[in-house]
């Protein structure tokens, strides 16, 4: 009896092990959302199409009237390529600042991620990364809505002040990677070193 104990102790002990081992290699093989979607050049390729969408969308696009269109296709890719576990360093402003006085309907909101949906199934995205991506973005919701109506194609209040566009240099250095200098960074300090 106490050999069978043993045994049985060795058994469970063993299979402890096993499915520890399996969770690990499950763990370590599972690629993250960046690499499920495709990586940086998917990411860029359905930013593109997404605000082309946006764009034509009478629904929307009176808020894009004052948008520098390579500031926002740049932080796009930089804020989905970060959420979805890649490389990219979001350099842009918070959701809050960036749409303060925008006057964003819910409506509109919905209308966007509906364009952003569609995008999204140009490029046969699957449904589970679909999801996925719009549910880690969804919390934003709460920062860029200002208005709580249904209404779309609201107009862009005359006040609205918009970020300043991105120098040329700065569009063409693409998205910032996690831990990379900023090349802006250290122009200005060789400058100030020259100087």
């Amino acid at each position: 009896m106490k050999k069978m104990k043993v045994f049985v102790l060795a058994l469970c002990f063993i299979a402890g092990l096993s499915l520890t081992a399996l969770a690990q290699d499950t763990a370590t093989t599972q690629k993250s959302l960046y690499d499920r979607l495709g990586g940086l050049d998917a990411i860029k390729a359905v930013i593109d199409d997404f605000v082309g969408r946006a764009a034509a969308d009478t629904r929307i696009n009176a808020k894009f009237a004052k948008t520098d269109i390579p500031r926002l296709k740049l932080h796009l890719v930089e804020q989905v390529c970060a959420a979805t576990g890649g490389p990219c360093q979001y350099t842009g402003e918070s959701m809050k600042k960036v749409h303060k006085n925008m006057k964003v309907t819910a409506g509109e909101f919905n209308a966007l991620v509906e364009d952003l949906s569609a995008s999204l199934d140009k490029f046969n995205v699957p449904a589970a990364e679909k999801n996925e991506l719009l549910g880690a973005l969804a919390p934003m919701k709460s920062d860029i809505v200002e208005v709580n109506s249904d209404a779309t194609g609201t107009p862009l209040p005359a006040n609205f002040k918009p970020l300043k566009p991105l120098s040329a240099a700065r569009i063409a250095e693409g998205p910032k990677m996690k831990g990379s200098a900023s090349t802006t960074g250290k122009k200005k300090k060789e400058k100030k070193t020259t100087e």
